[in-house]
């Protein structure tokens, strides 16, 4: 990706304790971490930034984690943002169908094994960080076909000057793309691996 921009994680929790352990399980994972007290608060960041996933407390003052899954699931701009929940009530199996019918990927109850929800928020990273390659090398795409569209036109045209028109017009969209990430094959690349 051109900026190479993080995946943000929202861990929304009414006990700033519960977010710093979140945080300390969750440090050297390549992520940006936004912390929030309530889902008021999750909404609000979640009109302006976009997030891989959301870590969400069930249980909170005011507008529950059930009540704000609700509300991020209704929107178009974030209904597709996996939802975990997290909770320190005993595993009910009652809550947990409210959270899954709130929209929740998972349901996990505290204590729990700070590895698992590692590898958890690493899945959906990795989920996120690969779309938002897709979405760049779609839109790459797009531009490399409106040029070579522009310059076909040109060239079927048969002005004076076209084929000169055109290959400016292709040079320009080579110009406009990103630059190729390290480990991307491209001409000159040689592959260090056998092919067997």
């Amino acid at each position: 990706m051109s900026g190479r921009q993080l995946a943000r994680v929202l861990a929304v929790d009414d006990r700033r304790e519960n977010l710093l352990a979140l945080q300390a399980i969750l440090e050297g994972l390549p992520i940006e971490m936004v912390t929030v007290t309530s889902g008021e608060d999750a909404l609000k960041r979640l009109l302006v930034e976009d997030y891989a996933v959301i870590l969400l407390d069930a249980h909170m003052p005011g507008m529950d984690g059930f009540e704000t899954a609700g509300h991020v699931k209704q929107r178009e701009r974030t209904r597709h943002i996996p939802i975990l929940f997290l909770t320190a009530v005993d595993y009910d199996p009652h809550l947990a169908f409210r959270g899954y019918q709130a929209g929740a990927v998972d349901y996990i109850t505290k204590p729990f094994d700070p590895w698992v929800l590692r590898s958890k928020i690493s899945v959906f990273v990795d989920l996120w960080t690969t779309h938002a390659r897709l979405t760049e090398q779609a839109a790459e795409t797009a531009l490399l076909r409106a040029a070579i569209d522009d310059a076909v036109e040109l060239l079927d045209g048969g002005e004076p000057g076209a084929t000169v028109r055109a290959r400016d017009r292709l040079h320009a969209a080579r110009l406009e793309r990103p630059p190729r990430r390290i480990g991307s094959r491209g001409p000159g690349s040689r592959s260090t691996g056998s092919a067997n």
